[in-house]
């Protein structure tokens, strides 16, 4: 079994291995395939595995429905994306419960520079319909990755709103890539692969059962840079995924509704309980986010030439030239400094217009 596919799809099927536990172990061992080399004992002295799971391991000889696997991916045109993967979406990886292993169906990149999630009720409001479709039509001139989960209501919508703006669109299933749940939705799923793509963590033939929705929706959560509630019960899918979203450390965002509209209960207590920010339009998300802000290279040149940065400064400046944003938590381990020298180097760089604070304690260079 030379293949590292194969011991990829493998570590995902071993009884009592968890997401978690995977990307502990390709951490250490450095592959899957290496994990499944490794000793029985050298495997129960890794935190969080213990002698259940490295027995798990050890005694693991299922590979024929990892090859199964592989060969619907091939008959399908399904690319995995296991941890390691390049395609992987980066930001998923920032999320301590991301998935091992994703299967993807279509042409969009998940690591494009605006990724936007959008969730809601599955019993819209012609309100919702309009606000939701209004938004979209309002984005599509700023290149952004829109991502949903493909359900009735406002998920539908936000898919077909992307496709006739020409917005590349991704739907997160809860389920396998054999099938489209709900089968109304085939021929939208069909046309976004074509401009975006279907995005699991599930293996074929998986049936979408209950338990795997909230599942999905961490991922709808944490592939985004914010995400957007619009139309909600007080109980539901939107309002776990909002959660999940705050919990991931991103922006989320609601669209408001009357206070006596049970649609947008869910709404109005996010914005309530400062759990989201109220947004009225496209140009709210595009101001909070700092995506509207124009891009002046020749300025950020001559104030580079200009501005004498201390050794501090200049160790943050060196790490943000390679990342477009970065959280304030990954310049802290990169740059190896004190919290407090970067707090300092930060504020000094901001008040020299070289950096700017995003939301969500992110930076970036003006």
């Amino acid at each position: 079994m030379p293949n590292e596919l194969l011991y990829q799809v493998a570590l995902t099927l071993v009884p009592h291995i968890g997401d978690v536990h995977a990307k502990t172990l390709v951490t250490q061992y450095g592959s899957a395939a290496a994990v499944f080399r490794a000793r029985r004992k050298e495997l129960e002295y890794i935190d969080g595995i213990g002698a259940v799971r490295a027995r798990s391991i050890r005694e693991f000889n299922d590979f024929s429905r990892a090859e199964e696997e592989i060969r619907f991916m091939e008959k399908y045109h399904i690319t995995p994306l296991f941890l390691t993967a390049e395609g992987y979406p980066k930001r998923l990886l920032n999320c301590y419960d991301s998935p091992a292993m994703l299967y993807y169906r279509g042409a969009a990149s998940l690591n494009t520079s605006r990724i936007l999630s959008i969730v809601g009720t599955r019993n819209y409001s012609e309100y919702g319909k309009t606000v939701t479709e209004k938004l979209i039509e309002d984005l599509q001139e700023e290149n952004i990755l829109i991502v949903s989960g493909l359900a009735f209501g406002i998920d539908t919508i936000a898919h077909r709103a992307a496709l006739k703006s020409s917005l590349p669109t991704v739907g997160v299933l809860a389920h396998g890539l054999n099938r489209i749940y709900p089968m109304q939705n085939s021929s939208l799923a069909r046309q976004m692969t074509e401009q975006g793509g279907l995005l699991t963590e599930f293996r074929s033939y998986t049936q979408p059962d209950k338990p795997n929705f909230p599942k999905r929706n961490r991922i709808v959560a944490g592939i985004c840079d914010a995400l957007i509630v619009i139309e909600s019960g007080k109980k539901g899918g939107s309002l776990i995924t909002a959660e999940l979203g705050n919990s991931y450390n991103k922006d989320v965002f609601a669209i408001p509704g009357k206070v006596n509209e049970l649609k947008s209960e869910g709404c109005n207590y996010l914005i309530r309980n400062n759990k989201a920010a109220l947004i009225t339009g496209a140009a709210d998300i595009m101001d909070s986010m700092g995506w509207s802000e124009k891009k002046k290279p020749t300025v950020k040149k001559q104030r580079e030439l200009f501005i004498e940065l201390s050794p501090d400064e200049k160790i943050i400046v060196d790490i943000l030239q390679q990342q477009q944003t970065i959280l304030i938590d990954e310049l802290y381990l990169k740059s190896g400094l004190s919290s407090s020298a970067v707090a300092t180097a930060l504020l000094m760089l901001e008040m020299q217009g070289v950096v700017n604070a995003m939301p969500g304690k992110m930076y970036k260079l003006s």
